[in-house]
């Protein structure tokens, strides 16, 4: 999907067509515009690399809806949790990595990014 003004009622679901394994992370749009985009992440045991910070230039709010997912922001002490139900805020350019996802199953996140 895409701009909210052009587009016509959808329907989905979020779990569907989840891949069995893949390489990279997978990224799927759902509904952008008016300075936000909302997105589905499937990961699968993805992980930041060592020695990388993510720094965006948009605020993000995630959700794991399925699987689970460990994140570590800079500055802190520990790293974050993250199972079903649980929400992360990342202002823009707050430094973060993602330390690990699952790996015996799809890791379904849900991504709201807004311009700042």
């Amino acid at each position: 999907m895409s701009d909210t003004a052009a587009s016509s009622p959808a329907v989905g679901c979020l779990f569907s067509d989840l891949p069995d394994q893949f390489d990279d992370e997978r990224f799927d749009p759902l509904l952008q515009g008016g300075g936000f985009r909302l997105l589905r992440i499937v990961s699968n045991g993805q992980s930041t690399p060592d020695g990388l910070w993510l720094d965006q230039d948009d605020d993000e709010w995630v959700l794991v809806l399925k699987g689970a997912a460990m994140v570590m922001i800079e500055g802190e002490a520990k790293a974050h949790g993250l199972a079903p139900g649980d929400w992360l805020y990342l202002p823009a350019h707050c430094r973060h990595r993602v330390e690990w996802t699952a790996q015996d199953q799809p890791t379904v996140w849900l991504a709201l990014h807004r311009d700042p």
